[in-house]
């Protein structure tokens, strides 16, 4: 077993990837990278029926997208290929054969209209079955036929899965890096298929098998795998890996963001929010709603997906990559449930937002205009707003003359003094040679001062005739972007209708 750290995601290629997967993801690569180790991608696909065609690919963009680089897995390929498990099905039965040939594991031949029974005779008396070491003497299995009988099943192609054989009275305890010690009693648990009648692995064997062969030194997964655990330790111990055992780590839940329950799509669909990184078409036509089509900036969504069960212990929010990599501990999550409060979301997006310069958001968002104008529409906006697709929609704004005005602000502001010291700003304009926003505002002042007027009883007034809005940003850098001629043309008519 190597030393390095070794760390998995291994998603099951079912649909669209929920963040709450990308933020496993994440946490296992800044774990990888803060201690040196690997990351290595795995598709878990034992189960064919949740299949879904695309799938994988998306995994695969979303995590790009994020900024979370592969060491090792799908799409990079590396020593312990195949990493799709559909493609490592062969190696699996022999893993269960050796669990057989050890007495750990066992054949069963129970149908599931005989389990159906056997589950509805314990309800009737008010109980609740399970395959274990108390009911497993009277079901159809190689515990209770001859080796004779069983192998005759077998070679006349009767159905059977493999069942692992779960001590009856023993204590299964492993010490989590998050929640620390746990501990159960193995009469709670049942003896799980290892191996399914179509000759697949289930996810436990699987796993377990993969993460072994993978060298894997730390599992950091979702909590609703926590009550799996206990039974992947029993497998260790079985197969006699238990020294080489990874590190375990199970993450608190996202929730819901009221705070009751697990965050779920019908929830993002209610609120109007993404819970996927990219958007994703569902089988209907429909389509589900990703981050980054909403405008959502790829450091920004993985800032708010850090701080979702894990703080840094400071008061520092902003955090590129690398420094969370930096600051990143397993020790620091919380064992508590996270609140998806998509608001944060939306204050990490404006921060970053801000963060970009001009020049990339101005290529990135604006290409259709020139960069001197495309530099200043990015300049006037990038402080006020929260995507930056509200720049585009605003910049188109600047360039289509309002057709009706903020009433408020007409009844309150359009009186004779705006109106004179309107008419003289627009009568100055056309002599008004460099017109940019300082130039325009000294003609705006040099005007007003002449009627003896102050600049604080026009300004409201100006802004609705020019633009049609009672607030907005800068109106001298608006006035210089829409340009001298439009100005005019938007401020006579102005005059002329109100």
């Amino acid at each position: 077993m190597s030393d390095q750290v070794r760390v998995r995601f291994a998603p099951s290629p079912t649909g669209a990837l929920h963040v709450g997967g990308v933020r496993t993801a994440l946490y296992n690569y800044l774990l990888a990278k803060k201690l040196g180790g690997k990351m290595l991608l795995r598709i878990e696909d034992t189960d064919q029926t949740r299949f879904v065609e695309g799938a994988e690919d998306y995994i695969i963009e979303a995590l790009s997208w994020i900024g979370i680089t592969i060491d090792e897995g799908v799409g990079v390929g590396g020593p312990h290929a195949p990493y799709r498990q559909s493609e490592r099905k062969a190696m699996y039965m022999d893993y269960a054969m050796q669990l057989i040939n050890s007495g750990k594991a066992y054949y069963a031949f129970d149908s599931s209209e005989e389990l159906d029974a056997m589950r509805q005779t314990f309800e009737s008396q008010g109980s609740a079955f399970q395959y274990n070491a108390a009911t497993r003497g009277r079901l159809k299995n190689s515990l209770t036929i001859s080796e004779e009988e069983t192998q005759a099943k077998i070679a006349a192609g009767e159905p059977f899965v493999i069942r692992l054989k779960v001590p009856a009275k023993e204590e299964v305890r492993f010490k989590d890096i998050i929640r620390d010690w746990v501990h159960v009693h193995s009469s709670t648990m049942d003896d799980k298929v290892l191996m399914k009648s179509d000759g697949m692995p289930t996810y436990h064997l699987a796993n377990v098998v993969d993460d072994h062969l993978m060298e894997i030194s730390h599992v950091i997964r979702g909590e609703e795998w926590l009550p799996s655990a206990p039974l992947h330790v029993l497998l260790y111990r079985a197969f006699g890996w238990e020294d080489t055992m990874p590190q375990f780590a199970h993450l608190p839940l996202l929730l819901k963001p009221e705070g009751n329950g697990k965050l779920s799509k019908r929830d993002a669909d209610l609120g109007g929010f993404p819970v996927f990184p990219l958007e994703w078409k569902n089988p209907d036509g429909s389509i589900a709603k990703g981050f980054r089509e909403e405008g959502y900036l790829n450091d920004a969504v993985v800032n708010f997906l850090a701080f979702l069960g894990w703080n840094p212990g400071t008061e520092q929010e902003l955090f590129s990559m690398e420094e969370l990599v930096e600051a990143f501990t397993l020790e620091r999550i919380n064992k508590a449930g996270a609140k998806f409060d998509i608001n944060k979301a939306k204050w990490f997006n404006q921060q970053y937002l801000k963060l970009r310069s001009d020049e990339t958001l101005a290529t990135e968002y604006l290409p259709n205009f020139e960069l001197d104008k495309a530099l200043k529409i990015v300049h006037l906006f990038k402080e006020r707003v929260t995507f930056p697709q509200e720049i585009t929609k605003e910049a188109e704004a600047l360039f289509v003359a309002p057709t009706t005005y903020d009433e408020a602000v007409v009844a309150s502001k359009w009186n004779d003094d705006a109106k004179n010291g309107i008419t003289a700003f627009k009568d100055a304009l056309p002599a008004l040679d460099n017109f940019v926003a300082d130039e325009i505002k000294h003609v705006m002042n040099d005007e007003l001062q002449k009627l003896g007027i102050k600049m604080g009883k026009v300004m409201q007034a100006l802004r609705v005739a020019t633009t049609g809005a009672g607030a907005g940003p800068d109106l001298m850098l608006s006035m210089e972007i829409i340009g001298k001629e439009a100005v005019i043309t938007r401020l006579e008519k102005a005059l002329a209708v109100m």
